[in-house]
């Protein structure tokens, strides 16, 4: 009685027609990830609604709050600090500065506990986890271009009021490729921070403040031609250098980067982004065990 039970067990088990294992550390499979895109709207869509459903102002906060981000920079730096801004009129400055780094910010930040917020669903359903955060990669570009919008209705104001400023057509071209970098830097780093909270779950409650101090490491709120030669070497690791200086130089023709800062920053880009997906192949394994 026990064999016969024993092999009809064993003959219901070779039936299934897809048996799905955990992954052991490979690189995510992008073709799967493909073919899983609408996966990716659907929750680039839950994402954009959900967020502002039970809001008084709703997506006019994607202009109120740079803007206040701003000006408030502005006072501090610009009036208090007497920061140069490299010629360019205060609000252009900080607001060109504070939409890109709001977008990588925005990245890095929802994709830290990627496992964590999404336990439930992780748990019922299989898709490849790699499609969370990239929807949030296109959540954010909502924002942007809401507040690229602005930036560009403010700098055409300016000039037809100042025809001394300069304004370049570049961005037209080299945008969309500064979000490009800038969403795949965000999310490896994502990836790296959300593989590292399913063992050390303390670490979200850093991330606000490690991205913080990122910020002030980073060319916003003041101008890359202010900071001295022998600190040249921590923005040459610092990979948001590029984006924030190009995105300024791509509209409003400051001060080009040299070649060697572009070459660095895109290699660190690349090891981050690596290590972010083979880091994030290891937990997705036995992160429902842990979480």
């Amino acid at each position: 009685m026990t064999e016969h039970l024993k092999g009809s067990a064993s003959a219901h088990e070779e039936d299934w027609d897809i048996i799905i294992k955990p992954s052991k550390g490979s690189a995510p499979d992008l073709r799967l990830v493909w073919r899983y895109r609408d996966l990716i709207w659907m929750f680039f869509k839950r994402d954009f609604t959900t967020f502002y459903k039970q809001t008084v102002l709703g997506p006019a906060w994607y202009i109120i709050q740079p803007s206040l981000t701003a000006m408030t920079y502005y006072v501090v730096f610009g009036k208090i600090a007497n920061l140069s801004t490299d010629g360019l009129p205060p609000f252009l400055f900080y607001m060109s500065g504070t939409i890109i780094w709001s977008y990588f910010a925005a990245c890095l930040t929802n994709n830290s506990e990627v496992f964590s917020k999404n336990a439930n669903l992780f748990g019922k359903v299989y898709f490849p986890r790699l499609v969370v955060p990239l929807s949030v990669a296109m959540s954010g570009l909502v924002a942007f271009a809401i507040q690229f919008l602005l930036l560009l209705i403010v700098a055409f104001g300016i000039k037809f009021a100042y025809p001394d400023l300069a304004l370049s057509y570049r961005f037209l071209f080299l945008t969309p490729l500064i979000l490009l970098y800038i969403a795949v830097l965000g999310v490896g780093a994502g990836l790296v921070v959300s593989a590292l909270t399913v063992r050390f779950r303390d670490l979200v409650y850093a991330v606000g403040f490690m991205t913080q101090l990122w910020m002030y490491a980073t060319p916003i709120v003041y101008p890359f031609s202010q900071i001295p030669e022998r600190y040249h070497w921590f923005y040459y690791l610092n990979p948001m250098t590029v984006p924030v200086q190009t995105f300024r130089w791509a509209l409003f023709d400051v001060s080009a980067l040299p070649v060697g800062l572009y070459l660095a920053n895109l290699a660190v880009t690349v090891a981050i982004t690596l290590c972010g997906l083979a880091l994030f192949s290891r937990a997705e394994a036995n992160a429902m065990d842990t979480v």
